[in-house]
């Protein structure tokens, strides 16, 4: 007999690993059916759950609030150049969703003299820290929502923009919550999606914590979201920007 050399014996290992993976990993679903696959084998910080062909994020628990809350995030993300490349209007309604915190609310609420902040989270604990924080900083129009991992509970047609800051690929139902957002937009409305590259493997953060373009404009597109433009003046993330299609007459 002769001997297997190291490479084949490699070979013939990688080659098992993969039918192990093939075998309990069922396909992409095709278009009409369901939106959602479940996996056994998948990646250690993500759900097991996909969604067009993207594994969906562990979410972070308002254990994380001190991370969002961070001094150092202004340096990093550069949050005030984000808000001021959005076209808003004194008078505009803006939804954040995923807002946690408020670390994005309150530095909108500043620019929405006239009209008010709907800052929405899944995570009661966040809405309890977001009155607290309201309290404490004597802000009048932050509108604390506790929604659902399916549904912001937005009324429909009642804002002018949504914002998603690294939000997004961590929501449990991604469909469904886009579907009500889109919902909530008035005609006309807009979206700003902010995530970490995921184009740039030297960003440090975790890989499915960073989205590409190409995903983000695919998932978008499936809701009904048309995009716009990227922005790319931040240091680690795209500014998307998305627009609500007006149905024709």
């Amino acid at each position: 007999m002769l001997k297997s050399s190291p490479i084949r014996m490699l070979l013939g290992i990688s080659l098992l690993i993969t039918l192990l993976i093939t075998a309990c990993s069922p396909a992409i679903a095709p278009a009409g059916s369901d939106v959602y696959q479940e996996r056994t084998l998948h990646n250690p910080d993500g759900i097991g759950k996909f969604y067009m062909g993207r594994e969906i994020a562990q979410v972070m628990g308002h254990q994380g609030a001190g991370w969002l809350e961070r001094s150092s995030r202004a340096i990093e993300e550069k949050p005030d150049l984000a808000i001021a490349a959005l076209d808003l209007k004194p008078t505009d309604t803006v939804a954040d969703i995923g807002a946690g915190t408020g670390y994005f609310s309150f530095r909108l609420s500043d620019r929405l003299p006239q009209g008010k902040v709907l800052a929405v989270d899944v995570q009661p604990e966040m809405i309890d820290i977001l009155n607290l924080l309201k309290q404490e900083k004597g802000v009048t129009n932050v509108q604390p929502i506790l929604g659902s991992v399916a549904d912001p509970h937005l009324p429909a047609d009642s804002v002018d923009w949504a914002i998603l800051v690294d939000a997004y690929h961590e929501f449990e139902y991604p469909r469904e919550m886009m579907q009500g957002l889109v919902k909530a937009l008035k005609p006309n409305g807009q979206v700003a999606l902010l995530e970490y590259r995921g184009e740039n493997p030297l960003i440090p953060i975790k890989g499915l914590h960073k989205m590409t373009q190409r995903q983000v404009k695919k998932e978008m597109h499936a809701v009904g979201l048309t995009w716009q433009e990227t922005e790319d003046l931040l240091p680690q993330q795209h500014l998307m920007i998305f627009r609500k299609a007006i149905a024709p007459a």
